[in-house]
């Protein structure tokens, strides 16, 4: 499946974004407003740019707004979707159905914790979101999933839920395993868990979990 990358404007460290982006390839880049600077700092072209443009430096956004092959989608300041909202927006127009997001984490309490709330309103339309920064991966899981140690991006793996319960939850191959068990929101049962095998296994019955594999 072919994935799109969104730029947000949270604070983002460039050498773990530069090696993350070394070897992988998407059909489509979005900025969202100050993702624009990152992406300058990647030397890497948008595909958009997209945003109320309130955090961009004057003569970045003159040289993309010269070049014919960026898109623009220009929002004023008062509007009721965020910048990063907006790129979802863009790239769900534009048919993906996967997404990276880098910069959605560092910076300002409230629009992480939206850019998160954002990937549950995506998933149920059928979009795969996945939120990356130096130490975290995010993404949510609906059904079952199956990890690989050697692709693990850290060493522990969490599980919390963005619906009210999540019932028949079942870990196997997991430090600490479960066998249909019902988590509801806001319980911490299921954080810091650990791989014992090579290969482990998450399954539920109904709910929808977030997972966030996680180094130190």
């Amino acid at each position: 499946m072919e994935r799109c990358l969104i730029v947000a404007g949270g604070t983002m460290d460039i050498s773990f974004a530069k090696k993350f982006l070394e070897e992988r390839r998407y059909g489509c880049v979005i900025a969202a407003d100050a993702g624009l600077k990152t992406l300058s700092q990647l030397h890497l072209k948008p595909d958009a740019v997209v945003g109320d443009m309130d955090t961009v430096d004057g003569a970045l956004l003159a040289d993309c707004e010269a070049d014919p092959s960026v898109s623009f989608v220009v929002h004023r300041a008062e509007k009721d979707e965020t910048d990063t909202a907006l790129a979802l927006m863009t790239a769900a127009r534009r048919g993906f159905q996967a997404v990276d997001l880098l910069g959605a984490l560092g910076g300002r309490m409230d629009h992480a914790i939206g850019n998160i709330q954002l990937m549950y309103r995506y998933f149920r339309q059928g979009m795969e979101i996945c939120i990356y920064d130096a130490r975290n991966k995010l993404y949510l899981i609906g059904g079952s999933h199956t990890f690989y140690r050697k692709t693990l991006y850290g060493k522990y793996v969490s599980f919390l839920p963005v619906t009210e319960a999540v019932t028949g939850l079942t870990l196997r191959g997991f430090k600490y395993p479960l066998n249909r068990c019902t988590v509801y929101l806001g319980d911490g049962l299921c954080i810091s868990n650990e791989l014992s095998r090579e290969e482990a296994r998450m399954e539920l019955e109904t709910g929808v979990m977030l997972c966030v594999e996680s180094r130190d």
